[in-house]
């Protein structure tokens, strides 16, 4: 056992792989300015376009998580050079002109479904098979929402029990097509874009809400054209990228902890530098603005289509919200860290239409109340969200992360005002995509 950033750490072996307990006691106060390692959406979306193009890229601030480096393995069996300066964070990449080495192995995902669900578009049209496989909450994940607008496509991909991972893809000639998702999702869009990118034609995807659109704005950054009209994306097959040099801004989900956690103490007073603020992603500061915190963005710049900017949090009378819509759907990642801060607020959180969470790393719905239970707090589970009413005092308890990086750091949050210490179990999943939220919430934290 040894001393961590919040009590002790230590390993435990449950006839499986370790896991690392970490014991969070409480603070008084969440003040200090951070700057956050790369966003991981653009991160994958920029590895896999400039392994796809003409020319040696440059990726500043790519993303320290494990889910990124599953991506840049997978490019790196595919033929492309990559070389990771993990001191600077940069990454260089070598693309292949847009013909990737048939891989002598299987492509190992790890815990990522971005790499998988993205990956498959790339390799639906390259003329080799190849088999996308990950870890074993990876394989119980549903993939036939990307499946099956790829197969449309022209596309050979096997599935195994109930389409899921394994994928085999026998890749091949695509042809361009219209393509309406019964359920938003930026990575399904995404994959069938870069599909449409190499297939004969035009793709065009037609979402029922608008989601995320860094692959859009990506896309351009290579030199690719792609036509937006509202909900509507379109994409000519054939066109060739170019190599790019970019920065990757900080990564808007992670900062979503640390916004949170400063609007729950009445004196903090938080900046986070250079974090990704695409409208697409930035709704977690209108929900939070909306409960009585005051955020305000103190510096905006634009590069390669994407805002940056630097952005400070401090608390107020935090009130109550609804989230349903489209705005589930734009604050997907971020739900349960919402939940998580509900008890501390007046009048409570409730979030509907959310049922994508049900499907995530784990059953996040479940989790969210099973975990804010142990807590002592009343939370009223449903199939597509839940109600958190507000005005509950916290307890520490012990929480189960189920090896879910969200979870792990949304009640290591909760955990920061709750009266005594709470025992974060498998506290190591956070390294997915966030292996510094630890060492960097020590860094704005009071006790």
């Amino acid at each position: 056992m040894e001393e961590g950033f919040f009590g002790k750490t230590a390993a435990r072996d449950a006839h499986g792989p370790v896991q690392m307990r970490k014991v969070i006691e409480p603070v008084s106060n969440v003040i200090g300015a951070i700057r956050l390692p790369g966003d991981k959406s653009i991160s994958h979306r920029y590895a896999m376009l400039a392994a796809l193009a003409d020319g040696t890229s440059r990726l500043h601030n790519y993303s320290t998580g494990a889910d990124c480096a599953s991506t840049l393995a997978c490019l790196r069996s595919l033929g492309a050079t990559i070389e990771h300066d993990k001191t600077q964070h940069i990454v260089t990449i070598g693309g292949r002109a847009g013909h990737f080495a048939p891989p002598t192995e299987h492509l190992d995902c790890g815990n990522s479904g971005s790499t998988m669900r993205m990956l498959a578009g790339v390799l639906a049209a390259q003329p080799f098979e190849c088999v996308l496989t990950g870890d074993a909450s990876l394989t119980r994940r549903p993939m036939g929402r990307v499946v099956r607008p790829l197969r449309q496509m022209g596309a050979r991909i096997e599935t195994s029990d109930g389409e899921r991972a394994p994928l085999r893809l026998h890749g091949g000639r695509l042809t361009g097509m219209e393509y309406r998702p019964e359920v938003a999702s930026a990575q399904v869009k995404s994959a069938v874009l870069f599909a449409g990118l190499q297939a004969e034609g035009e793709t065009i995807v037609e979402e029922p809400v608008r989601t995320r659109d860094h692959s859009e704005l990506a896309l351009r950054a290579f030199g690719a054209r792609v036509e937006r009209s509202r909900n509507r994306v379109s994409i000519q097959g054939g066109q060739k990228l170019h190599a790019v040099e970019a920065l990757m801004p900080g990564d808007a989900s992670s900062a979503s902890f640390f916004f949170c956690a400063a609007a729950i103490f009445p004196e903090s007073n938080l900046v986070v530098e250079g974090v990704l603020m695409n409208p697409t992603r930035a709704s977690l500061l209108d929900v939070l603005s909306a409960l009585g915190a005051k955020a305000k963005v103190l510096q905006l710049e634009e590069q390669n289509g994407e805002l940056i900017g630097t952005v400070k949090v401090e608390s107020g009378d935090l009130r109550g919200a609804l989230v349903e819509g489209a705005q589930s759907a734009a604050l997907i990642d971020e739900l349960p860290v919402l939940a998580a801060i509900a008890p501390y607020t007046r009048d409570g959180i409730e979030v509907r239409d959310a049922r994508e969470l049900r499907v995530k790393e784990s059953d996040r719905i479940a989790l969210v109340a099973k975990n804010l239970r142990a807590m002592g707090a009343e939370v009223e589970e449903r199939e597509d969200g839940f109600t958190v009413p507000g005005g509950q005092r916290l307890h520490g308890g012990e929480i189960d992360t189920a090896g879910d990086h969200r979870i792990a750091m949304a009640f290591t949050v909760a955990a920061l005002r709750a009266s005594g210490a709470t025992t974060i179990d498998g506290a190591e999943a956070a390294s997915v995509s966030f292996p510094e939220f630890y060492e960097l919430l020590d860094l704005v934290v009071e006790r």
